[in-house]
């Protein structure tokens, strides 16, 4: 059996070889490289992925989420806690909710706001775990 390389695009033989080549040299494990490739991430999920952590990547936003991590609060606690104009706050909670990491509910004229879901809470909680586990 000829030595087997692996491209974007699947397996090939020999005319790619050189260039994919491992160095040292040694045989490309192709049933374990076969059994990743369908374990790979797709481009499609990969890319929401991408834009929800680029999402993630504001200051402000991530302290909304810590507040609410906490306990559902109101624009006005919010913004009130966060040094922030109620006006900036609900702009970051509407980006919030476009993603789906918050919700909210009415009471009266009153709207609170929560966590969507208890994956975004884990999330939340192991990134700050895992930050105060390294140091800052």
């Amino acid at each position: 059996m000829s030595p087997t390389s692996i491209t974007n695009s699947g397996l090939t033989t020999s005319s790619q070889e050189e260039a994919l080549q491992c160095n040292p040299p040694h045989p490309v494990d192709v049933d374990s490289v076969q059994h990743l490739q369908l374990k790979s991430l797709n481009t499609g999920k990969a890319q929401r992925m991408a834009e929800f952590f680029s999402l993630l990547g504001d200051p402000n936003r991530l302290r909304i989420l810590s507040l609410l991590a906490e306990k559902e609060l109101c624009v006005c606690d919010l913004a009130a806690t966060l040094d922030m104009s109620e006006s900036a706050v609900s702009h970051q909670l509407r980006t919030l909710r476009t993603m789906r990491l918050v919700s909210y509910r009415k009471q009266g004229r009153n709207v609170f706001y929560n966590l969507q879901d208890s994956h975004v809470l884990n999330l939340y909680q192991s990134v700050a775990e895992h930050l105060d586990e390294i140091g800052e």
